[in-house]
């Protein structure tokens, strides 16, 4: 298979403030080549050196390191598990930096958790810290054959301290040829270190999806784990910790500080040997040196300049409507030529109204290219079901970062707290036995403008003798009536939302058979709003006999 050239994104951590949460959010993003490996060019398999028995980074620690608890109070669903705040927000990023440059992977971030919890519970124990680091190195045991595989030194000490033999090294346990290979720059400070949980969790991401595999088919999913460690334990384990996860929700919690743990010990560089002295020799006459030809100076690729915003930034929409924002974004390279085919990753963050997602896929990012005059257009929102506010945030990646962020704010539909005839009148609606009222509307409105989507339905009655509205016994009705689709009669109906305008059209009352008299109609909301209409239904007028002609008589002729 042909190499794929792949832009990675990886995008950084989160600046979370508890007193700022729902009013800012910093991000930062970068786009980098992946080192040497392609989606379609080497797809890892229970072979590989990541896959082999590595043992367990936490048989360095005292004892095993329990889940982070949540916090009393949380808002969070009953029995979520708790992930440390910098370690959700890795495992959530990579998976979004994935779906980017890896589209038919469908990653899930969840699954990056389950390797996360197996591998080092988190990192927990070993001080995580806000930016991905830890105050302690996370290393497994010596690859040296005694009890586990044995890897010699690849990375000449490099991440693990050992210059003889491997270690698997950092929050997710990355063999350091394998991070040679796959490693990333998760937080877009230009390194790849495989012991900062973002690059770790962008890695993993990338290995994981290596091969054009699509996690979404069960086998492939469960050969790219087995391609992490070839145990059919590890993959129950890293599978159940997923579907935790995905099913019984997740709570972010505090950094857990780092243990009195120790530290592993690092083995020293081994000393260089000295080359053997040179003998002395006869001088030979120095070689004549090449002519030197000036080369020439390699055009420079233009790269991605600028990233602005064009048009209305105003994101505004009322809860469960469809937001559809009037901006778009302009790539620009340094050449100033428009960036054709960019990609440019649009997020919902700091989300408070309950779901704000893009109504393509119902998800809270989406990927779009630009097009040949270099815009990418914000695709349709649909806003969260209740009022809050939210992030939107547009970024281009390239060696730079280019973001945009923008607020967004969803309020409260308004409720009808009035229903009135859209005709306007005050006089009993009038029939007469045999016809029909049809096309009548009312208009649902509050403060006098009219409200979209209000439900109501509708019963026939009678008023009691305290002018209550009694509602008719189907069983022993003689009034007016609706139709059901079977044709039988109906006495109560839910009638269609207020549209636009904020009416209802009631469906066509029938009045065949029934009993002349007064009746009424009332029309009600789920708030109680209520509006009862007269209803006088007369019988048929009496025709008029026509006289019979009486004959004139006619005089008898002579």
């Amino acid at each position: 298979m042909k190499p794929l050239h792949r832009h990675v994104v990886n995008t950084s951590r989160k600046v979370l403030c508890t007193a700022a949460l729902a009013a800012s959010l910093t991000t930062a993003a970068v786009v980098t080549n992946t080192p040497t490996a392609g989606a379609g060019e080497s797809e890892p398999t229970p072979d590989s050196p990541q896959a082999t028995d590595r043992g367990d980074a936490r048989l360095d620690l005292p004892g095993l390191v329990a889940d982070p608890p949540v916090p009393p109070g949380a808002a969070a669903p009953e029995g979520a598990s708790g992930i440390p705040a910098t370690a959700l927000d890795a495992y959530k990023r990579a998976a979004v930096s994935v779906a980017a440059a890896l589209p038919h992977c469908n990653l899930p971030w969840q699954l990056v958790a389950g390797i996360g919890r197996v591998e080092s519970v988190h990192a927990s124990g070993y001080g995580l810290k806000s930016d991905g680091s830890t105050e302690k190195p996370i290393r497994g045991p010596r690859l040296d054959g005694n009890g586990y595989a044995q890897i010699k030194d690849t990375d000449k000490g490099e991440w693990d301290g050992d210059t003889e033999y491997d270690r698997a090294v950092g929050p997710l346990q990355f063999i350091p040829s394998t991070w040679k290979t796959w490693g990333a720059d998760g937080n877009g400070d230009g390194l790849r270190d495989p012991n900062n949980l973002y690059d770790a969790a962008l890695g993993a991401g990338l290995y994981l999806c290596a091969g054009d595999r699509d996690l979404s088919d069960p086998a492939k999913l469960d050969q790219a784990i087995l391609s992490y460690n070839d145990s059919r334990d590890y993959v129950n384990s890293v599978l159940g910790y997923m579907r935790q996860y995905q099913d019984g929700g997740v709570a972010e919690v505090p950094n857990p500080p780092a243990g009195n743990y120790p530290t592993p010990p690092v083995t020293a560089p081994l000393p260089t040997p000295r080359p053997p002295a040179p003998q002395p020799s006869a001088p030979k006459p120095p070689a004549p040196k090449p002519p030197t030809v000036p080369e020439k100076p390699k055009p420079t690729a233009p790269r991605l300049a600028k990233f602005e915003l064009v048009g209305d930034p105003e994101l505004k929409a009322e809860a469960g409507d469809a937001l559809t924002p009037g901006a778009k974004f302009k790539a620009v390279l340094s050449d100033g030529k428009p960036a054709v085919g960019q990609k440019v990753v649009f997020a919902v963050e700091a989300d408070t109204t309950g779901g704000t997602v893009f109504q393509a896929d119902k998800k809270d990012s989406a990927v779009v290219l630009t097009d040949a005059q270099g815009f990418a257009g914000v695709p349709a929102l649909t806003a969260g079901p209740k009022d809050g506010t939210f992030s939107f945030r547009a970024s281009a990646y390239d060696a730079d970062n280019f973001t945009v962020v923008l607020k967004g704010t969803v309020t409260a539909k308004p409720v009808a707290n009035l229903l009135v005839r859209a005709d306007h009148g005050t006089k009993p609606l009038e029939a007469v036995v045999g016809t029909s009222v049809r096309d009548f509307q009312l208009v649902a409105t509050s403060e006098g403008r009219p409200v979209v989507g209000t439900k109501t339905s509708a019963g026939l009655g009678v008023k009691g003798a305290d002018g209550v509205w009694v509602p008719v016994d189907p069983a022993k009705a003689t009034g007016p009536y609706f139709k059901g689709q079977d044709g039988k009669k109906l006495f109560t109906v839910d009638l269609a939302p207020s549209g636009a305008d904020g009416k209802i059209t009631l469906p066509e009352l029938f009045t065949t058979d029934v009993e002349p008299g007064t009746y009424f109609l009332r029309v009600i909301t789920p708030e109680k709003v209520e509006l009862v209409l007269e209803l006088k239904i007369t019988a048929p007028a009496t025709p008029t006999p026509t006289p019979t002609p009486t004959p004139t008589a006619t005089a008898a002729k002579p």
